[in-house]
């Protein structure tokens, strides 16, 4: 059986599909699997064990009408490589609907949310999960297929070359904080998030460091961009102890591979922490404007705390009533969360 996954973007979203390919598996242990995905979020697909072949999608290229004469031939000729058995859209877009055309396959298949006419190429599949856990609606379309079995999070296969680059952070988050790797405990902190009331608020993060390095647990900050580097610098100059800072200092694969060994993630409803979610990882995540039976930690839910607001899971990217969102979320709730999953 030859199966197709579209999920083209964004980072979070595909961390999301990846625990569709090893589902799939469990069932059809001989199918090949292929995913066409962006180039941003490729190398995650890449590491996927289960993932047999990735067709990167050129989607800069294809913007102008120059580039869209220039590499549509080529997308579909790689897309049609291959005769597909199920295309599975889980992104349910115009951009995907033109991917699951391109390739052709017998059954076309998309989620249960199909926006910009894709309903018109790829059959809406509405299972019992349509209106819960984003994970769950993705499985449902692998459901309609045929797969069966207990939905899982995922494996990534790494390079030697992030695997060595990551011992040596290893190395010196141990020696910062005077032991050594066999015997470190660290919590990842994900300072970001891509809505501004999804994110926690360095202060908070400031006491958060101080209390898990009281208990023994080496804080370790994730983030990446400039909001996360001034977030970092506020959070170095209200702590009493320094966090180790790995903001702008790791790709996905290398923050990945991190996050897979560490003791605990904190953080918003952002990538990363679907990221260590899907890996397995402990997570307590802090929702306000989203909500956990949609997009808490997959697999954990319970282990989300959402805010004590009438207002909660909102879904608006910035707050109508210009409240900072997550600050209802006390520094004492959190640790205490973290004391029971740990």
């Amino acid at each position: 059986m030859n199966i197709l996954i579209i999920k083209l973007s964004a980072i979070g979203d595909v961390i999301h599909a990846l625990a569709i390919p090893p589902f799939i598996k469990e069932t059809f242990k001989d199918a090949h699997i292929a995913w066409a995905v962006e180039k941003a979020a490729a190398p995650l697909v890449e590491a996927s064990p289960d993932v047999d072949d990735v067709i990167v999608v050129p989607k800069k290229e294809i913007r102008s009408l120059k580039g869209f004469i220039k590499n549509i031939v080529p997308l579909k000729n790689s897309l049609q490589s291959r005769k597909y058995d199920y295309s599975l859209d889980l992104q349910g877009l115009l951009k995907s609907a033109l991917v699951a055309k391109l390739a052709n396959a017998k059954t076309k298949l998309g989620t249960a949310n199909m926006r910009e006419g894709s309903c018109f190429i790829s059959k809406s599949v509405k299972g019992k999960h349509k209106d819960g856990h984003i994970v769950e609606r993705y499985l449902d379309v692998a459901r309609a297929m045929g797969a069966k079995g207990e939905p899982k999070g995922f494996r990534l296969n790494m390079p030697s070359e992030v695997k060595s680059k990551v011992h040596k952070i290893l190395e010196n988050i141990a020696g910062n904080f005077s032991t050594d790797i066999e015997r470190l405990r660290y919590a990842a902190l994900i300072i970001g998030g891509n809505w501004p009331n999804k994110r926690w608020g360095a202060e908070n993060f400031a006491k958060l460091s101080d209390a898990l390095f009281e208990k023994g647990i080496a804080p370790v900050i994730f983030g990446a961009g400039k909001i996360d580097e001034e977030t970092r610098n506020e959070i170095f100059e209200r702590a009493e102890h320094n966090p180790m800072d790995l903001v702008n200092k790791t790709n996905l694969l290398d923050a990945a591979e991190l996050l897979s060994k560490a003791k605990i993630a904190v953080g918003g409803d952002t990538g990363l922490m679907h990221m260590a979610a899907g890996l397995g990882v402990r997570c307590v995540m802090l929702m306000g404007p989203t909500n956990k039976e949609r997009n808490g930690p997959f697999l954990q839910e319970e282990n989300a705390i959402e805010v004590n607001r009438d207002c909660k899971g909102c879904w608006k990217r910035k707050c109508p009533k210009d409240l900072d969102c997550l600050s209802a979320i006390s520094v004492n709730t959190v640790m205490e969360n973290v004391n029971e999953v740990i």
